[in-house]
């Protein structure tokens, strides 16, 4: 499992926490130097039945400066995956990725209610 995060993120810091407490092996990756690629994004996005904008860090600070919000409208998925994978600080975080699911971003009970309602672990 594919455990997509930035180092200096609380909510990472607390994903990754409750990976440890459950059990869960991953391979981490830095979204900061290891940007996914806009065929990567689009993969996990098209796997995930999620809007494209739930990818977006709407929080952050480059899709502020960038003016996002309102420029996302007028663009194409292709356009928005290609702004996603410019920048790692424009992608919400963190991403589970596995043969199974999904997860973008960390609720530990959404967590929860994913790794119990597949037959398989997120391992």
């Amino acid at each position: 499992m594919l455990f997509v995060c930035y180092n200096h993120c609380t909510t990472c810091a607390k994903a990754r926490k409750w990976l440890g407490e459950n059990g869960v092996d991953f391979t981490e990756r830095d979204i900061k130097t290891d940007n996914p690629t806009a065929t990567e994004l689009k993969r996990w996005w098209k796997a995930s039945g999620l809007p494209l904008k739930r990818f977006f860090n709407t929080s952050g600070m480059p899709y502020r400066e960038m003016k996002l919000k309102s420029k996302l409208p007028g663009m194409s998925e292709d356009e928005q995956l290609k702004v996603l994978a410019s920048n790692g600080m424009l992608v919400k975080r963190p991403i589970i990725v596995n043969a199974n699911k999904i997860l973008v971003g960390f609720s530990p009970e959404a967590w929860e209610n994913a790794f119990s309602s597949t037959a398989d672990t997120l391992q």
